[in-house]
């Protein structure tokens, strides 16, 4: 690709988060749902970026020197397993997180990842095999003018819906 247009300009984002997002989202529903949480690829490190950011990149990269390439990723590294125990402290909810074995979750994905609504697909499945970080040295969001938002900073005012009386919960606590 990059022999067929040498003067574009290459965004990479890690995994993208926002309010209807169907990341944080997905596992936020599972984990409202379900006493026992599945974990696929728990140790594959993510540096989950928010979607304003991944916009506003867009945008500084117009700007950028043809052929310049940049990976966009949050300010925060986290495993998955580490992700979902966070959505679970952020929604208020405990829960016991069960790792997955590769070989179950690489059975799952191929037998059942075609359905419509499987759990988890051949491609994600795939993807969850190798760490979704920046490259240390790479161009990134710093390098276009962006400072980036954490999870916890912008992940608040929507995963209320996930909490148990949902923002009424501080003054359930009460």
């Amino acid at each position: 690709m990059r022999g067929a247009f040498p003067a574009a300009v290459i965004l990479r984002p890690s995994i993208v988060f926002g309010r209807e997002d169907k990341f944080i989202n997905r596992f936020a529903a599972m984990i409202r749902l379900s006493p026992v949480v599945p974990v696929i690829a728990g140790a594959t490190k993510l540096q989950p970026v928010y979607v304003g950011d991944v916009a506003a990149a867009v945008l500084a990269a117009l700007g950028a020197a043809p052929g310049s390439r940049f990976e966009l990723g949050g300010p925060q590294i986290l495993t998955m397993g580490e992700l979902q125990r966070w959505i679970a402290d952020a929604t208020g909810r405990k829960r016991l997180f069960v790792d997955v074995p590769d070989a179950v979750a690489a059975a799952l994905a191929t037998g059942f990842g075609w359905a419509p609504g499987a759990p988890i697909t051949r491609d994600q499945w795939l993807m969850l095999q190798r760490d979704n970080v920046v490259a240390s040295g790479a161009a990134g969001l710093a390098d276009l003018g962006i400072t980036p938002c954490s999870l916890a900073s912008v992940a608040d005012g929507w995963l209320v819906q996930y909490r148990r009386h949902g923002r009424f919960a501080e003054l359930a606590a009460r």
